[in-house]
Parts: structure tokens; sequence; C-alpha cells
């Protein structure tokens, strides 16, 4: 049986607010298909660069964030190029905007 899924707005808002909380500063750069719509955090590392991730499914079933732009941070440039191709692909995506220089996931675990 899949996990519940929820709505892709209230998944960014989510977003937002952990950022909020942790004071991280967080936009939301593009909005999608509130329900529906693919999620993307684009995270802005400062001068190390930029990662694009994206919610995908495990091997055993479970969500992951997966670094869609590679291991390594890209230009920023870079990663709204890859932003912008996926969006011409599914115009319903969202992309919540982080900027942090430790590059952590808002959703994933803060550290203890």
């Amino acid at each position: 049986m899949d996990e519940p899924r929820l709505r892709s707005k209230l998944l960014v808002q989510a977003g937002v607010r952990l950022c909020s909380e942790r004071g991280v500063a967080a936009t939301v750069a593009r909005r999608g298909d509130p329900d529906a719509g693919a999620v993307y955090v684009k995270l802005n590392l400062f001068e190390r660069g930029c990662a694009v991730l994206n919610r995908a499914r495990t091997g055993e079933g479970r969500m992951a964030w997966l670094r869609a732009t590679g291991d390594a941070p890209v230009a920023e440039a870079e990663a709204d190029a890859w932003l912008e191709r996926e969006a011409g692909r599914d115009p319903d995506i969202w992309v919540l905007e982080v900027e942090d220089r430790a590059g952590r996931n808002p959703f994933e675990e803060a550290p203890a």
C-alpha cells in the first residue's frame, strides 16, 4: 500500500516554515500544481554554488531527496537552467529556493 501523499502546496509551505524556524532564508521561486506538482529544492550554497534536489523513491519504496544536478555543487546559472528545462517538460513543478551555506535540506531532520 502506498503511503499517503501530501499536497505539493502544503509540502512547500512546510519547507518555508521549517527554514524560518531554523533561521534559514527560503523563497518559493516557482509555483506549480497545488495538488500534485513535483517539488524541487534549489540549495544556494553562496560562493560554493548550488544544488538541485528532487524527490524520488528508493529501492525499498521510501521517499528520498536526491541531488538532481550531481554530487558536486554547480554554478547558480547551471542550476537555474536545469530547473527551466524541467519546467519546460512539466509546467506544474514547484521550486523552493533555500539559502544555506551548510546546504541543509529543510525536509531532512535537523541535526541534534
